[in-house]
């Protein structure tokens, strides 16, 4: 099973086309921390994480976890969890993932610059929640909520995930 975002506005899932939006400087193949770009490539996805506080748990085959307020995503290009799922503290540059906002109720990481990490290579890549309003991201992968739940029920573990 793959899904394939085939420009800035297109991700194709099965027989569905949905809108979504990328990074505000569209894409790279070279993504560097902080350059607004959505990479390019063939990934795997990792596991969902969801607000339990918001929602129930999702029918999925992928591995769940609830965001809880201490969970981050370590940006920090000097900390050896860089690009990884931490526990918030102030020495640590993370993107924080128990938002005010709706934007991760649900993410989804793209296992980019995951296996052999480099630093200041990007961090943080995910697929999630968007507004129809959103034009852009910071390197993600937005889609509206009702259809990022649609396609976590049909996702798996080997799903692969193509960026064109």
């Amino acid at each position: 099973m793959t899904i394939i975002v085939k420009d800035k506005n297109t991700l194709l899932f099965k027989d569905f086309q949905f809108r979504c939006c990328v990074g505000k400087n569209n894409f790279s193949k070279k993504k560097i921390e902080g350059d607004k770009k959505t990479p390019i490539g063939i990934f795997d996805l990792g596991h969902l994480y969801y607000r339990a506080d918001r929602f129930k748990k999702p029918l999925t085959k992928l591995k769940t976890f609830k965001i809880n307020k201490n969970m981050g995503w370590c940006n920090d290009t000097e900390h050896k969890k860089y690009n990884r799922l931490i526990k918030i503290n102030k020495k640590i540059g993370c993107e924080k993932l128990f938002r005010k906002d709706f934007k991760y109720d649900f993410i989804l990481p793209i296992k980019y610059n995951y296996n052999k990490v480099i630093p200041k290579r990007g961090s943080a890549i995910f697929i999630h929640c968007k507004s129809k309003e959103n034009k852009f991201t910071e390197g993600c992968i937005g889609i509206e909520k009702e259809q990022l739940m649609q396609i976590i029920r049909s996702l798996t573990p080997l799903t692969r995930f193509i960026i064109s």
